[in-house]
């Protein structure tokens, strides 16, 4: 007061905490604004929001994977499992709060911008160009992440766009496809190709074209996707890496095959930039000494999915995978009379019960993606079965890998590790390649197809194996005995893994239709738990031919609910039809902006 009583600065000093004009219309004021709304990609809530792993609304609500924890947690996360979302559903809220707030992030960049380059210090041309394309690729970023969920949004420009307009008078007209892909095209123009080490996290070129095409086949409009994951597989310099497991390493991240990653950071006073994800995942027992939840466990079907046959190949058809239903009291269980459609388990076991580790074939990235009984748990130990899992009942006798970071890196981690510094890849060359064998086979060019499918089987077949081959069949508890890890040879392979492309001439690739299976079970194996099954068997459903006169995704949802229902009684009762494709707006949204919004209510949209 005595220093503001004998100068007149007083009255032009800013508040310290506000976002000052003089302060952000500066480059570094800027380029802060653009870290932020970088930043939001990771931020959010835990559950409804989860933009980037979206396992809530798109592993979880397909076959891929259970909530887990227990029946009780999280009613919110029940509703969405079974189909039965109510429109008052607090992650609704969540997911169009946290989309929103990172497309205002974006359009506070871009106003700052403009009005940065009118003032006395503009940043120069060539990086403000380049500030725009990165902005406008990260609102087109979050936009889909809100058009995954809801059928129809409005699409929120800066005011000075929308001539004048403010947010809150933008209807919901459509899926604003076109303005997504207007943004990304911008993007695409002016998006450097590749960034140095310190920018490694920015969007390129590359990856604008990649959402691009994703977009793109969202709509069925594969003529148009092919050209531009084409030119990412020409151009861009990356390649698959050696071992499938690099892509979720810790000490593996932003490698070759990178596309656009969400970064995660932890440092031993903050745990803000960390992967929200990993604690909830993690197990909630055992040496794994994150003090986890127990969320996130992968389904018997997708667990099923990673057999293959002597020639390690996947089996396609449903039907010839599992079985024929079998309703008889429990059939698929361990120790029942009747034949199991289901890879051995230890579902209804404790870990002192018998348990023989199954000898049938599988695909070497189901131990990489999961963890099952007897296997080593990336360094913690071997997994004992039902000690190690929160509600077996409820979540199944397995957990995720994918989150969860390895023990020899648990000194790089702030606390226990509860929130980690693993990485997730958003968009990676795999997903191009397989994306592009989808093209392929929609112009009826099967062969190419193949091609690109075996690139991908390729590695996983060369990828090293998960190690240590458990030669007990009980566990005294969570952690081994002394005489229990006598009983691990570290010579062996866990389990019989077999892994091969498909030949020249294999049926698979015989026909459009058997092509179009064996591309989609390549995209479920490799990112199986990565936030992308549900929102793949919708696009399936509406734009690919039906099979057994019904949309794909009802075909598999529904068989999915039938056969679960013997597995575990939480899908009892329920059913998926198409019409449960898109979820409702948040009834709170709707009151905020009356006569604005508009509840969907069609045949894709109806709760």
């Amino acid at each position: 007061m005595i220093y503001s009583s004998c100068s007149e600065d007083f009255l032009t000093k800013e508040p310290p905490a506000s976002l000052a004009g003089s302060v952000m219309e500066t480059e570094g004021g800027v380029e802060g604004l653009l870290t932020g709304a970088y930043a939001h990609t990771t931020r959010g809530g835990i559950f409804g929001s989860a933009m980037g792993t979206d396992w809530t609304w798109a592993s979880c609500a397909a076959d891929d994977m259970y909530k887990g924890t227990t029946s009780t947690d999280q009613a919110p996360f029940n509703q969405v499992e079974r189909y039965e979302v109510l429109v008052n559903n607090e992650y609704l809220g969540e997911r169009w709060r946290d989309c929103y707030n990172g497309v205002s992030r974006c359009n506070v960049t871009l106003n700052f911008l403009k009005t940065t380059q009118e003032g006395s210090s503009p940043i120069s041309d060539a990086r403000a160009t380049v500030i725009k394309a990165e902005a406008l690729y990260l609102r087109a970023w979050f936009h889909f992440a809100a058009n995954r969920i809801f059928k129809k949004i409005p699409y929120i420009k800066t005011i000075e766009e929308m001539d004048g307009k403010e947010p809150d008078e933008i209807p919901n007209k459509d899926q604003v496809w076109a303005e997504i892909e207007a943004d990304l095209d911008f993007a695409i123009a002016n998006l450097p190709t590749s960034w140095n080490a310190a920018n490694i996290a920015r969007a390129t070129k590359y990856a604008a074209e990649t959402l691009k095409a994703q977009a793109l086949l969202y709509q069925g409009k594969y003529s148009a996707a092919a050209p531009l994951l084409q030119d990412v597989i020409d151009n861009s310099g990356k390649s698959l890496v050696d071992n499938f497991y690099d892509n979720y390493n810790e000490r593996t991240e932003n490698n070759r095959e990178s596309i656009f990653e969400l970064q995660a950071t932890t440092a031993p006073t903050s745990t803000s930039q960390s992967m929200q994800l990993a604690g909830a995942c993690a197990f909630t027992s055992g040496p794994v000494s994150v003090g986890g939840w127990g969320f996130y466990q992968p389904s018997a079907c997708l667990i099923d999915a990673y057999r293959v046959n002597n020639d390690g190949l996947p089996y396609l058809n449903i039907i010839e995978r599992s079985g024929p239903i079998n309703r008889t009291p429990g059939a698929g269980y361990p120790g029942s009379p009747g034949k199991s459609w289901l890879l051995p388990n230890d579902m209804g076991l404790t870990s002192a019960d018998v348990f023989e580790m199954p000898t049938e074939p599988v695909d070497p990235r189901l131990d990489w993606s999961f963890a099952r009984r007897g296997v080593d748990y990336l360094g913690w130990g071997i997994m004992a079965g039902q000690s190690w899992i929160r509600e077996q009942a409820n979540g199944g006798p397995w957990g995720q890998k994918k989150y969860t970071h390895f023990q020899a890196n648990q000194g790089a981690q702030n606390g226990s590790g509860f929130n980690n510094d693993r990485n997730f890849r958003f968009h990676r060359l795999a997903h191009v390649l397989l994306w592009r064998a989808e093209c392929h086979v929609a112009a009826n060019e099967l062969e190419q197809a193949r091609v690109l499918v075996n690139m991908i089987r390729e590695r996983a077949k060369n990828t090293p194996r998960v190690m240590g081959f458990y030669q007990g069949n009980t566990f005294g508890g969570h952690t081994l005995t002394t005489d229990e890890r006598a009983l691990i040879d570290w010579s062996r392979p866990a389990a019989n893994y077999k892994c091969e492309p498909y030949p020249a001439g294999s049926t698979a690739f015989a026909s459009q239709e058997a092509a179009r299976e064996a591309v989609r079970m390549e995209i479920r194996l490799e990112f199986a738990s990565e936030g992308q099954r549900f929102f793949d068997l919708r696009r399936w459903g509406q734009f690919d031919p039906p099979v057994n006169g019904k949309p794909y995704d009802e075909y598999v949802l529904q068989d999915y609910i039938d056969r679960d229902q013997q597995f575990r009684s939480f899908m009892n009762g329920t059913s998926y039809s198409k019409a449960k494709r898109y979820w409702p707006l948040p009834v709170q949204q709707l009151d905020i902006q009356k006569d604005v919004l508009t509840q969907v209510n069609d045949d894709e949209c109806s709760w």
